[in-house]
Protein backbone atom coordinates (compact mmCIF):
# COMPACT_ATOMS: atom_id res chain seq x y z
CA UNK A 1 0.00 0.00 0.00
CA UNK A 2 2.56 2.40 0.95
CA UNK A 3 4.42 1.91 -1.86
CA UNK A 4 1.69 2.42 -4.41
CA UNK A 5 1.26 5.69 -2.29
CA UNK A 6 5.06 6.74 -2.88
CA UNK A 7 4.69 6.12 -6.55
CA UNK A 8 1.36 8.42 -6.63
CA UNK A 9 3.54 10.54 -4.94
CA UNK A 10 6.46 10.22 -7.50
CA UNK A 11 4.87 10.53 -10.40
CA UNK A 12 2.50 13.86 -9.37
CA UNK A 13 5.88 15.50 -8.42
CA UNK A 14 7.44 14.21 -11.62
CA UNK A 15 4.51 15.90 -13.94
CA UNK A 16 4.53 18.80 -11.98
CA UNK A 17 8.01 19.82 -12.52
CA UNK A 18 7.73 18.50 -16.32
CA UNK A 19 4.95 20.95 -16.51
CA UNK A 20 6.48 23.82 -14.88
CA UNK A 21 9.79 23.44 -17.10
CA UNK A 22 7.57 23.44 -20.06
CA UNK A 23 6.23 26.53 -19.18
CA UNK A 24 9.30 28.14 -18.51
CA UNK A 25 10.69 27.12 -22.27
CA UNK A 26 7.58 28.44 -23.68
CA UNK A 27 6.11 31.51 -22.58
CA UNK A 28 8.41 34.75 -20.89
CA UNK A 29 7.19 35.47 -16.87
CA UNK A 30 7.39 39.48 -16.81
CA UNK A 31 7.01 41.91 -13.95
CA UNK A 32 4.09 44.30 -13.67
CA UNK A 33 6.66 46.99 -14.96
CA UNK A 34 8.16 45.05 -18.03
CA UNK A 35 4.55 43.96 -19.02
CA UNK A 36 3.35 47.21 -18.67
CA UNK A 37 5.75 48.43 -21.17
CA UNK A 38 5.24 45.91 -23.80
CA UNK A 39 1.36 44.67 -23.97
CA UNK A 40 0.27 48.35 -25.51
CA UNK A 41 1.93 46.78 -28.53
CA UNK A 42 0.68 43.28 -28.12
CA UNK A 43 -2.23 41.50 -28.30
CA UNK A 44 -3.23 41.58 -24.54
CA UNK A 45 -5.84 38.51 -23.36
CA UNK A 46 -7.42 38.09 -20.17
CA UNK A 47 -7.76 33.91 -20.02
CA UNK A 48 -10.06 34.22 -17.44
CA UNK A 49 -14.06 33.29 -17.11
CA UNK A 50 -16.33 36.04 -18.18
CA UNK A 51 -17.54 36.72 -14.50
CA UNK A 52 -14.14 36.92 -14.02
CA UNK A 53 -13.06 40.00 -16.23
CA UNK A 54 -16.15 41.94 -15.67
CA UNK A 55 -15.24 41.95 -12.17
CA UNK A 56 -12.17 43.65 -13.10
CA UNK A 57 -9.76 43.41 -15.86
CA UNK A 58 -6.30 45.13 -17.37
CA UNK A 59 -7.49 48.27 -19.49
CA UNK A 60 -7.14 47.22 -23.04
CA UNK A 61 -7.69 43.09 -22.34
CA UNK A 62 -9.81 40.78 -24.79
CA UNK A 63 -11.76 38.44 -22.88
CA UNK A 64 -10.96 34.82 -24.18
CA UNK A 65 -11.23 32.21 -21.19
CA UNK A 66 -8.77 29.25 -21.07
CA UNK A 67 -12.27 26.73 -21.65
CA UNK A 68 -13.07 29.18 -24.80
CA UNK A 69 -8.98 29.33 -26.31
CA UNK A 70 -9.32 26.32 -28.99
CA UNK A 71 -12.33 27.10 -30.61
CA UNK A 72 -11.05 31.25 -30.77
CA UNK A 73 -7.85 31.03 -32.07
CA UNK A 74 -8.68 32.70 -35.10
CA UNK A 75 -9.23 35.68 -32.98
CA UNK A 76 -5.22 35.84 -31.81
CA UNK A 77 -2.60 36.52 -34.36
CA UNK A 78 0.09 34.62 -34.55
CA UNK A 79 2.49 36.98 -35.93
CA UNK A 80 2.32 39.47 -32.75
CA UNK A 81 3.11 39.13 -29.33
CA UNK A 82 0.41 37.75 -27.19
CA UNK A 83 0.34 38.71 -23.57
CA UNK A 84 -1.42 36.44 -21.19
CA UNK A 85 -2.73 36.87 -17.68
CA UNK A 86 -5.11 35.03 -15.38
CA UNK A 87 -6.00 35.63 -11.83
CA UNK A 88 -2.94 34.23 -10.20
CA UNK A 89 -0.91 33.05 -13.84
CA UNK A 90 -1.35 29.35 -13.63
CA UNK A 91 -4.09 29.30 -16.42
CA UNK A 92 -2.12 31.83 -18.53
CA UNK A 93 0.96 29.25 -18.29
CA UNK A 94 -1.48 26.43 -19.64
CA UNK A 95 -3.09 29.18 -22.52
CA UNK A 96 0.99 29.84 -23.14
CA UNK A 97 1.27 26.05 -23.85
CA UNK A 98 -1.92 25.08 -25.69
CA UNK A 99 -0.88 28.50 -27.82
CA UNK A 100 2.59 27.72 -28.47
CA UNK A 101 1.48 24.36 -30.09
CA UNK A 102 -0.45 25.87 -32.41
CA UNK A 103 2.74 27.57 -33.38
CA UNK A 104 2.22 30.82 -31.65
CA UNK A 105 5.83 32.27 -30.44
CA UNK A 106 5.95 35.58 -28.86
CA UNK A 107 4.15 34.27 -25.72
CA UNK A 108 4.20 36.74 -22.73
CA UNK A 109 2.45 36.24 -19.21
CA UNK A 110 1.99 38.22 -16.15
CA UNK A 111 4.07 37.21 -13.27
CA UNK A 112 1.86 36.79 -9.79
CA UNK A 113 -1.34 37.34 -12.24
CA UNK A 114 -4.02 40.06 -11.91
CA UNK A 115 -4.56 39.59 -8.26
CA UNK A 116 -0.84 41.16 -8.03
CA UNK A 117 -2.01 44.19 -10.73
CA UNK A 118 -1.48 47.72 -9.95
CA UNK A 119 -2.13 49.57 -12.50
CA UNK A 120 -5.15 50.68 -14.37
CA UNK A 121 -8.20 48.40 -14.24
CA UNK A 122 -11.98 49.01 -15.95
CA UNK A 123 -14.84 47.43 -14.60
CA UNK A 124 -17.73 46.35 -16.22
Amino acid sequence: MLYYFLVIVFAILAYSAFTWWQQRRVVKTLTQEEFIEGYRKAQLIDVREPNEYNAGHILGARNIPLSQLKSRLKEIRPDKPVYLYCQSGIRSGRAAQMLHRKGYRQLYHLKGGFKQWTGKIKVK
